[in-house]
């Protein structure tokens, strides 16, 4: 045990797609998937999805393992566990972990006792299976369902349901185990949830496409926190520096952009300043020859 300086270095995204049937989820993870290793062939998908996944067979030839009942956190565990050990593969999608819930679930409301205590036996086997999911030195993408959710409220007196949005089919606050999370709609928008990158913070609904997983790839490989590109857009001194950092960090343009811009304007304001003051000095130069 030692306590060392805290450092990024190369990662491996760990990310969660969420959404209703039929917002896109499976197709998009596949896009996101290739784009992070652009082999199609790299890509295996846990499918608990009764062969979703084979709906995009025309894309590339990646794999599939057919995960079928039960959907125990164990045999997720084990699927997961194949993968790795072929050491072939640089993405996993996980379609989806909602049957893992359910199944938690189910075998909960079937145990005799106490409610409580019972959850005791369960744990451990949920906490587990997302350890594993975090903790595999493979890109993962696990997709969630969602549905509408619905509280009580009361009004003039009579309590009625009200919709609250959606709410995924797995324990609370799932998707905040993961570095990255978006929430797909019915349109096939999706809308960042939380972002540990920094990189899709700023950005409106937008569709994912194959460049959402080079970006990722980019900022899993750069080493470099936003923190610290950062500093070095406000410590460069002229603007072919600038230039090389805006080339170099481009997956941050987005949530960085007005820094840049800023920085940019500073230093032709400093150039415009030192030109002027160099031509000052060249004629007082000359007055004193003449």
């Amino acid at each position: 045990m030692k306590i060392v300086q805290a450092e990024r270095k190369h990662a491996k995204i760990k990310m969660c797609l969420q959404g209703p049937s039929g917002s896109g989820k499976t197709y998009s993870a596949l896009l996101i998937a290739y784009g992070l290793c652009g082999s199609w062939e790299k890509i295996v998908v846990i499918d608990s999805e009764n062969g979703s996944a084979h709906l995009y067979s025309d894309f590339g030839e990646y794999r599939v393992i057919h995960l079928g009942t039960p959907f125990t956190p164990e045999r997720y565990i084990e699927a997961i566990t194949m993968v790795e050990e072929a050491g072939d593969f640089e993405v996993i999608v996980v379609d989806s972990i909602s049957h893992e819930w359910e199944t938690i679930l189910q075998e909960h409301s079937k145990m005799a006792g106490n409610s409580y205590a019972n959850w005791a036996k369960f744990k451990p086997r949920h906490n587990a299976f997302i350890q594993k999911m975090l903790q595999t030195n493979i890109h993962l993408i696990a997709t969630m369902r969602t549905k509408q959710d619905y509280v009580l409220t009361e009004k003039n007196g009579k309590m009625v349901p009200e919709k609250v949005g959606l709410k995924a089919n797995q324990r609370d606050d799932t998707d905040y185990e993961f570095t990255l999370s978006f929430n797909l709609d019915i349109s096939h928008y999706a809308k960042v949830t939380k972002d540990r990158t920094s990189i899709f913070s700023y950005k409106p609904p937008f569709v994912i496409d194959v460049n959402v997983g080079r970006i990722i790839k980019d900022w899993c490989e750069t080493g470099t926190s936003i923190k610290e590109v950062k500093q070095q857009i406000k410590d460069c001194m002229n603007l072919k520096e600038l230039r090389e950092i805006y080339k170099k960090y481009h997956i941050f343009k987005e949530p960085l952009n007005d820094l840049f811009m800023l920085r940019s304007k500073q230093l032709k304001e400093l150039q415009t300043t030192d030109l002027s003051t160099l031509k000052t000095s060249q004629n007082g130069h000359s007055n004193s020859k003449s």
